[in-house]
C-alpha cells in the first residue's frame, strides 16, 4: 500500500510540476533540490506514472535511476519499494556491481554510474528505458561525466525521445544545463532550519594529511568534539571522516564511554554491511553516534540527526604519473562540501555544526572540490571512449575535458595491455576488458593470469586488488589473501562475491557473452601500464578456462597476478628494506615486514608521503626474477651504454628491466661517437678545467674575453657556454681522439684556443697590440697586465710611474693601476693617475717614505724621473 502521508511531505513535491512540463517541453531538465527534499525517491516515482504528480498521474515508463555509490543505490531502491508499500525488486529494484534484485515488473531500477556504463556500452539504444535520471551529479564523479556525454549521444543519433535527468544536491546547475542542450533549471526549496556554526580546532599542533595518513592527534580531537557536541546539544551526532580508516579509529575511542550511557555508535561506508546501513536509516529512540563519509553528504539522509562534527578531511583520488602511483588522497574540504555537511544539522530541525579548524582557514578553503576527470587516472576513461568510438573523446560532450597529459599516459597503459591499436581505436581484447568492471590493468590481470594459474585463484587474487584489504590483514598479499580466505568479516565476504563474479566474467569474456550488468560495475581503481607473459603475448588468446597447473604455491600466483596488474612497480631489493622499482620510482617496506627480505616484489599499493624520497608499500607480493621479466617484458632493454659518470668514461653493456640493471658487462671497444658525446658530457658537468690550463692559456682566454667585450667584431666569446657549443671549432681534433679523462688533462688549451682567432679577417695579428700581454711603464719595466676583470689591472711600483701625467689604455678602455710600495705592498688603486699626482700622492707619500727612506719620494712626482731603484743607486746609475 502506498504510503500517501510520507509522500506528501516530500518538499520536493511542490516542484514536480515545473519539472514534468521541462521534460515534456525539453527533454531534458537539471533539477536543483538540497538534501532531504525527496528529488532522489518521490521523482523517479512520480516519472515512472507509479505516484501522482501534482500534473496528475502519467503513463508507466521505465526510469533508470543512476547513484554515484553502491549504498546509495541501494538504500534508494529500499526507500522508494517502502513508499509504495513494497519490497525491494517489486516495481523499483536496483542493480549494482555483483548484487542485482529486479523482477518482471520492474519499472524504476536505480544502478550505479558503473553499471550504466557497462550497459550502454553492450546496448546504446537502452532499448525500453524513457527516463534516465543522473542522481547526485555535482559530485563529478568520471563514471557520472562519461555516462552524461554518452547519453547525449545516444539521444542525438538513436534516441531523440529519450528523457535525461540531471538531479543536483546544489544550486551550481549552469554547466550541466548548457550541457543538456540548454535545458531548464527547475528548483525545489527544503525546509531550511538554521545551523549554528562552532569553530572547534585543535588546542595543539597537528601534521597535515599526506597520502592516506591522517594525524592521530586529528583523530583524538575530533572523538573529544564528539563528547562535547553531545554533552552541549541534543539530537544524534553527525560526523564526517575521509575513510574507513579513521572512522574505525575514531568508533574506537567512541563506542566503550557512550554504550556505558546507553549511546549507539554506528559506521557508514561504501564497505558497511546493508543491515547496518538500514539501521542508520531507520532511525532510533535512543541517541546515536553516526560515523560517515562523504557518502552522507548528499546522498544519503540519517534521521534524528541535529549536530555535524566535520573534521574538515575528503578523499579524492591522485595520479603521479611521472611515479606511476594512483590512490586516494586525503585533503581539505572544500566550501560547497563542508556547507553540505553542515546542512545534514539542519534537515528537521534548527541545528548546530562543529567545524574542527578556525574561522580564519575556512576562507583558505577551495570552493568546490576537483571534478575527478581533472585529477583521476584516465585509463578506464580512455577504454571507455575507444569502446564508444571516440578515442580521443573529442567528440564527447563533457563538462570539463580530459587533460592531455593524462590522456596520453592513459593510451600509453592502453596499448601496452593490447586493449587499443595504433590508431587509439579499442581491440576485441580491450571490449573483453571493458565489460568486466575492472580498471584495464586489473583486467589484463584477470585475463592473462587466467592462463597461468587458472580463473579462479586469479579472479581471488584480482578481488583483493580492486578493494584494498583491510590494514590487520597485513601488506603482504599472500597473507591477505588467505586472510581473506578463512575471515568471517565484512570484507572477507564482499571479497567472496567477487571472486564469483570475476571467475564468470572471465568466461564470459573468453565466450564473448560478457558479465550480467549486476557483474560489470565501477571500475575506479588506480592506473598502470604492461602487457607481456606467455598467457598475454597473443592479445586475442585471453582464454577463461582453468589455465595452468594448479600446483603453483600461493607465492608464485599472488606474486604473477599482482605482476601482471602492475609491471611498472616490479621492484628489486637493494637493501635494508629499499626496492627499486621498474619505473625509477624507490620504495620501502614496513619495519617487520615479510617483504624485507625478499629479492623482488610486484607492488600493488603504494603511496608517496609528502616529505618522502621513496614511495611507502602498504600492499605487495613476493617475486622472482623470472616472474618481473615476463611481466614486464615491455620494459626489459638491452644497449650499450657510454656515458660520463663519477668523472669517468663508463662503457658497458646493460641489459635493464625499466630503471633496473639486471646484468652488466664492460665494453671494450665503445663507438667513438658515443665517446665523445660522454666526454663532452663530462666538460659540460665538471667543467673546461678538464682540459690542460697553462698560465699562457688562462692569460690568452681573459684576453680574448677582453676583446669580445670591449672590441666585439670576430673576436670569439670564450665563455664556458660559448666554447662548449663550439667545440667543433676549436677542440678537434683532440676530442674526436681522446678517449678517457686523462686524454682531456693532457689536451693543451691555449693551443686550441687559438684556433678561434679571426684569422680570416687579418685581426688575429693585431692581438698583442689590442691586448698586450705586458705594458712598458715610463722606468722601462715590461710589467704583464692582467685581463681578469671589468678592466686591464697593471700592478706596477709607484716609482717606476713617476713623470707619467696620463693613465694607461688598452683598446680605448682605461687601465686600472695598482700602484705598489717598494716592497711590492698595494699602496694605491688608481683609474685616474693624473688625479692621484695632483690630490691622493701626498697621503702615501707622508706614510711611506719613513718607512722607506732609501727610495725616491719627490714632492712633485708629475715631473720626477721615474726609476726601479734605490736613491743611491740610482745616484751611482
Amino acid at each position: 500500500m502506498i504510503r500517501t502521508g510520507a509522500l506528501d511531505v516530500l518538499p520536493v513535491r511542490t516542484a514536480v510540476p515545473a519539472l514534468e512540463r521541462a521534460l515534456d517541453a525539453h527533454g531534458a531538465a537539471v533539477l536543483c533540490a538540497p538534501p532531504g527534499t525527496g528529488k532522489t525517491t518521490l521523482v523517479p516515482l512520480v516519472l515512472a506514472g507509479l505516484v501522482g504528480g501534482a500534473a496528475g498521474n502519467g503513463p508507466v515508463r521505465k526510469v533508470i535511476v543512476a547513484e554515484p555509490r553502491r549504498i546509495a543505490a541501494r538504500a534508494a531502491a529500499r526507500r522508494m519499494a517502502w513508499l509504495l508499500g513494497e519490497q525491494v525488486g517489486g516495481r523499483v529494484g536496483f542493480t549494482v556491481r555483483g548484487e542485482r534484485t529486479v523482477g518482471p515488473d520492474t519499472v524504476v531500477e536505480v544502478v550505479t554510474t558503473g553499471v550504466l556504463l557497462q550497459r550502454l556500452q553492450r546496448d546504446q539504444e537502452l532499448a525500453g528505458v524513457d527516463v534516465v535520471m543522473l542522481d547526485e551529479c555535482h559530485e563529478r564523479h568520471l563514471d557520472a561525466d562519461t555516462v552524461a556525454a554518452f547519453l547525449l549521444d545516444v539521444r542525438a543519433a538513436l534516441r531523440p525521445e529519450l528523457r535525461l535527468l540531471a538531479a543536483s544536491a546544489t544550486t551550481d546547475a549552469e554547466g550541466w544545463a548548457r550541457l543538456l542542450g540548454d535545458a531548464p533549471v527547475v528548483e525545489a526549496h527544503g525546509v531550511s532550519h538554521p545551523v549554528e556554526t562552532v569553530w572547534a580546532p585543535p588546542a595543539g599542533p597537528v601534521r597535515p594529511p599526506h597520502g592516506m595518513r591522517v594525524d592521530p592527534a586529528l583523530l583524538t580531537h575530533v572523538a573529544s568534539v564528539v563528547r562535547r557536541a553531545l554533552a552541549e546539544r541534543t539530537g544524534d551526532v553527525l560526523c564526517f571522516l575521509p575513510g574507513v580508516g579513521e572512522i574505525t579509529r575514531v568508533a574506537g575511542q567512541l563506542t566503550g564511554p557512550l554504550s556505558d550511557l546507553g549511546m549507539e555508535v554506528l559506521q557508514v561506508h561504501g564497505r558497511a554491511p546493508a543491515a547496518v546501513q538500514d539501521a542508520v536509516l531507520a532511525g532510533s529512540a535512543g541517541r546515536r553516534v553516526v560515523l560517515a563519509t562523504s557518502v552522507a553528504e548528499s546522498s544519503l539522509t540519517v534521521p534524528g540527526v541535529r549536530v555535524v562534527v566535520d573534521a574538515g578531511l575528503a578523499r579524492e583520488p591522485r595520479t603521479d604519473h611521472a611515479r606511476g602511483l594512483s590512490a586516494l588522497t586525503t585533503v581539505r574540504v572544500s566550501q560547497a562540501a563542508s556547507r553540505q555537511r553542515a546542512g545534514r544539522a539542519g534537515r528537521e530541525a534548527p541545528g548546530t555544526v562543529y567545524r574542527c579548524w578556525t574561522e580564519a582557514e575556512d576562507t583558505r578553503l577551495t570552493r568546490f572540490p576537483s571534478p575527478e576527470i581533472k585529477v583521476a587516472d584516465l585509463a578506464a576513461f580512455a577504454l571507455q571512449a575507444a569502446c564508444w568510438g571516440d578515442p580521443s573523446a573529442g567528440g564527447l560532450a563533457l563538462l570539463d575535458p580530459p587533460p592531455a597529459g593524462a590522456m596520453g599516459a592513459a593510451r600509453e597503459v592502453l596499448a601496452a595491455i593490447g586493449a587499443v591499436d595504433g590508431d587509439g581505436r579499442a581491440t576485441g581484447r580491450g571490449v573483453r576488458m571493458a565489460r568486466l568492471g575492472l580498471h584495464p590493468r586489473l583486467a589484463r590481470a584477470l585475463l592473462d593470469g587466467a592462463r597461468e594459474v587458472g580463473a579462479r585463484r586469479a579472479a581471488e587474487v584480482v578481488a583483493l586488488l580492486s578493494e584494498e584489504p583491510p590494514r590487520d590483514y597485513g601488506d603482504d598479499l599472500t597473507a591477505a589473501w588467505r586472510a581473506a580466505r578463512a575471515g568471517g568479516d565484512g570484507y572477507a565476504g564482499r571479497w567472496r562475491q567477487e571472486v564469483r563474479r570475476l571467475a564468470s566474467g572471465v568466461d564470459g569474456a573468453r565466450t564473448g557473452r560478457g558479465a550480467r550488468d549486476g557483474a560489470a560495475g565501477d571500475s575506479r581503481h588506480g592506473g598502470g601500464s604492461g602487457r607481456t607473459g606467455r598467457g598475454a603475448r597473443d592479445g586475442a588468446r585471453d582464454g577463461g578456462h582453468d589455465g595452468g597447473s594448479g600446483h603453483d604455491s600461493d607465492d608464485v600466483v599472488a606474486g604473477l597476478v599482482a605482476a601482471l596488474a602492475f609491471p611498472e612497480r616490479v621492484a628489486r631489493a637493494r637493501g635494508e628494506g629499499a626496492f627499486l622499482m621498474v619505473s625509477g620510482t624507490g620504495a620501502e617496506t614496513a619495519a617487520g615486514s615479510r617483504l624485507r627480505s625478499a629479492p623482488w616484489i610486484a607492488v600493488a599499493v603504494a603511496d608517496r608521503p609528502a616529505t618522502a624520497a621513496s614511495a611507502r608499500v602498504r600492499l605487495a607480493a613476493v617475486v622472482d626474477e623470472d616472474t618481473a621479466r615476463l611481466a614486464a617484458g615491455h620494459l626489459l632493454s638491452t644497449a650499450d651504454e657510454v656515458r660520463w659518470a663519477d668523472g669517468e668514461v663508463l662503457a658497458r653493456r646493460v641489459e635493464r628491466l625499466g630503471a633496473v640493471e639486471l646484468a652488466v658487462r664492460p665494453l671494450k671497444s665503445p663507438p667513438p661517437a658515443l665517446v665523445r658525446e660522454a666526454l663532452l658530457d663530462g666538460l659540460r658537468r665538471e667543467g673546461l678545467g678538464l682540459l690542460r690550463w697553462t698560465p699562457h692559456a688562462r692569460e690568452l682566454r681573459q684576453r680574448l674575453a677582453f676583446l669580445h667585450r670591449e672590441v666585439g667584431g670576430g673576436w670569439p666569446d670564450v665563455s664556458d657556454e660559448a666554447l662548449l657549443a663550439r667545440t667543433d671549432e676549436w677542440l678537434e681534433p683532440e676530442l674526436s681522439r681522446a678517449r678517457r679523462r686523462s686524454d682531456l688533462a693532457r689536451t693543451e688549451a691555449g693551443q686550441a684556443l687559438g684556433r678561434l682567432l679571426p684569422w680570416a679577417t687579418g685581426e688575429a695579428a693585431r692581438l698583442d697590440e689590442l691586448a698586450p700581454e705586458r705594458y712598458e711603464v715610463p722606468s722601462g719595466s715590461r710589467i704583464r697586465l692582467d685581463y681578469g676583470g671589468p678592466q686591464p689591472v697593471l700592478a706596477v711600483k709607484l716609482q717606476e710611474m713617476f713623470g707619467l701625467a696620463e693613465t694607461p689604455a688598452v683598446a680605448g678602455v682605461p687601465v686600472l693601476v695598482h700602484l705598489l710600495s717598494p716592497a711590492g705592498r698595494p699602496a694605491a688603486v688608481t683609474a685616474d693617475l693624473a688625479s692621484f699626482w695632483r690630490e691622493g700622492y701626498r697621503s702615501v707619500r707622508a706614510e711611506l717614505r719613513g718607512r722607506y727612506p732609501r727610495h725616491p719620494w719627490p714632492e712633485d712626482p708629475s715631473d720626477a724621473a721615474p726609476t726601479r731603484y734605490t736613491k743611491a743607486r740610482q745616484n751611482r746609475g
